[in-house]
């Protein structure tokens, strides 16, 4: 005869959390909301360009959004408790966000990146109180991370699987929703397409299933730099697809298709040459007067071709990208004719491009 009790009663654990999320929650009280640029093309076109400036967020990228959702999502879960150790794959700005969070929340946590990343993001990491643990082949990160997860009874975030489900993509202030509340005084509220890269896919997908839910006639237009596979991938409808390299725009392109990137609710794709990614950045950086990052400068290449293809057919309208972080971490590579150049990367062709369109609204990139 069994003489203990069989109940087992785990809402003690739910202490640490109701105080998780009420920190996680507190902190996005206390920041307002990211901005909504006007984007200063000629006065007198008939399409107007705005950048959701994500780079405000504390942790200064678009990363802080997917970090703050991957982490409630993993809490929420039961995955992650007070005596979880963090672990992702990462060497740029989503391990700096969730390194933030992580300290909020008085957690370890490491980045698994390649041993080649740049000293600056190392610092950046380690400056929000997180940890890198570096391995000599980047393809290795995915089972490094499963592999330091395991061995330390902590959480592999997996950012690259979880961030087209952590965040609720029917509203609740996502970024879709912000975009189109801050569009509603404007001219032409509902734009004609919003543009993004796919790094973990996860913000295309929140945005396009967005459109969707809620019945706006927009476009979804993912720009996909060089050696990323994702245009490939999607134009053939084979997500098997793999490439040899890593992208050089930091935070977008990936060697394979991640499991996040939901390409069908894509409209359409435009391939980005890094030359075009690095000029679009330095031509909008002397626009607004403040140097924004390589990814920003993809995204304004696909922005003003599909621009151009508007004023052509002699459409009136509005197009929304995201500004994804600020140029200043970017001053040794993108910055750095030095370094431009010892990538073989010829700016010439494309600043003639972005000049041109800039003057009559035409675009010549494939022509």
């Amino acid at each position: 005869m069994t003489t203990g009790s069989l109940d087992v009663d785990r809402r003690t654990s739910r202490q640490w959390v109701d105080n998780a999320v009420r920190l996680i929650e507190a902190d996005a009280q206390r920041s307002a909301d990211t901005h909504l640029l006007r984007y200063p093309l000629p006065s007198n076109w008939t399409v107007q360009l705005y950048l959701k400036d994500e780079s405000t967020h504390i942790t200064g990228s678009l990363k802080h959004r997917l970090a703050r959702s991957l982490f409630l999502y993993a809490i929420c879960n039961g995955w992650v408790t007070e005596e979880t150790t963090v672990i992702e794959a990462s060497s740029g700005s989503t391990a700096v966000s969730e390194a933030y969070f992580a300290k909020l929340l008085g957690l370890d946590f490491v980045a698994v990146m390649p041993a080649s990343t740049s000293p600056a993001k190392i610092a950046l990491i380690e400056a929000q109180g997180g940890r890198c643990h570096f391995v000599s082949d980047p393809s290795s990160i995915y089972s490094e991370s499963h592999r330091l997860a395991s061995e330390s009874n902590g959480h592999y975030m997996d950012q690259f699987t979880h961030a087209e489900r952590a965040t609720d993509w029917r509203g609740n202030n996502n970024i879709a929703e912000s975009i189109f509340t801050q569009l509603e005084h404007e001219e032409n509220p509902i734009p004609d397409w919003v543009v993004v890269g796919a790094g973990t896919g996860g913000t295309g997908a929140t945005i396009g299933r967005f459109l969707r839910y809620r019945k706006f006639d927009t476009g979804l237009c993912v720009v996909d730099p060089e050696h990323s596979v994702f245009f490939d991938a999607w134009r053939a409808g084979d997500p098997s697809i793999v490439g040899t390299r890593g992208s050089r725009i930091e935070g977008i392109g990936r060697p394979r298709v991640e499991p996040s990137f939901v390409g069908q609710v894509v409209d359409r794709m435009i391939k980005v040459p890094d030359a075009g990614s690095i000029a679009a950045a330095r031509h909008a950086s002397a626009a607004l007067g403040r140097k924004v990052g390589g990814s920003t400068g993809t995204n304004l290449w696909g922005a003003f071709a599909l621009i151009a293809e508007m004023m052509a057919a002699g459409r009136s309208g509005s197009v929304v990208t995201l500004l994804c972080d600020g140029g200043e971490r970017y001053s040794g590579t993108y910055y750095n004719d030095e370094w431009v150049a010892s990538e073989g990367i010829d700016l010439l062709g494309p600043t003639v491009v972005l000049d041109e369109f800039v003057r009559s609204g035409v675009w010549t990139a494939n022509s």
